[in-house]
């Protein structure tokens, strides 16, 4: 309570329920777009690295000093460039998931064991096959856990995006700090934790899919000679 004001305005959150479902969506399309192109960017640079050692450090600080640029800065740096645009909120976005995805994506592949991709290969597999259908399904999980760290990251800097007008429900927040307004605040705040509470449990679950280990169990035979999954 704030003198004889509600805690939580609910006829505001009633008349605005349109605008909340356009900025959480738009902040879920902000999301999506910047660790979709975050994760194919790390993915090339990641071969890159791995076929050509030299590069793998130089790749690494680069998106590490992208990393560490304060995101006021690097948002406002683009706005003369790009204007205030989804460009210029992607560009930024996109940056703080390389190192992340980057890191996560060389440790899962490096970590496949010789033995099994010489095994591979003794039973025909050849690049890129080898890759597709033994390499990455291995890599799975310490690339999922790249991406759920990315994704929670960028929902969080997408509020920061409200300073160019696209912060998806960090306009409610920005709106409620600007007019000292409790409700919209809480309403941005408590639906971006959701969000990413919700993204990161749909991650885990496509790990658990992915995984060749679970992937096998649903496939296995069951005691009554079916299967388990089909």
């Amino acid at each position: 309570m704030r003198g004889d004001q509600p805690f939580i305005r609910w006829e505001w959150i009633g008349d605005n329920r349109g605008q909340i479902w356009d900025q959480t969506v738009q902040h879920l399309e902000l999301t999506v777009i910047a660790v979709g192109i975050g994760f194919l960017l790390a993915m090339v640079l990641s071969l890159i690295g791995i076929r050509f050692r030299r590069l793998y450090a130089p790749i690494t600080s680069l998106a590490g000093i992208l990393y560490t640029i304060p995101s006021l800065a690097l948002f406002a740096f683009f706005v003369p460039i790009t204007g205030l645009s989804t460009v210029t909120a992607e560009i930024g976005l996109v940056s703080y998931t390389l190192l992340i995805l980057i890191r996560n994506i060389t440790a899962g592949l490096e970590a496949v064991p010789a033995s099994v991709r010489e095994a591979a290969r003794g039973l025909g597999y050849r690049q890129p096959r080898l890759f597709w259908e033994v390499e990455l399904p291995l890599a799975v999980p310490s690339i999922i856990a790249g991406l759920r760290i990315a994704t929670v990251t960028v929902i969080g800097l997408v509020t920061v995006t409200s300073i160019i007008t696209l912060g998806g429900l960090g306009l409610f927040i920005l709106d409620g700090l600007r007019r000292d307004f409790l409700t919209p605040l809480l309403v941005g705040t408590v639906l971006t934790i959701l969000l990413a509470v919700a993204l990161d449990a749909a991650l885990l679950l496509a790990e658990r899919w992915l995984t060749p280990a679970a992937r096998a169990t649903r496939g296995a035979p069951s005691a009554e000679g079916g299967s388990i999954a089909q």
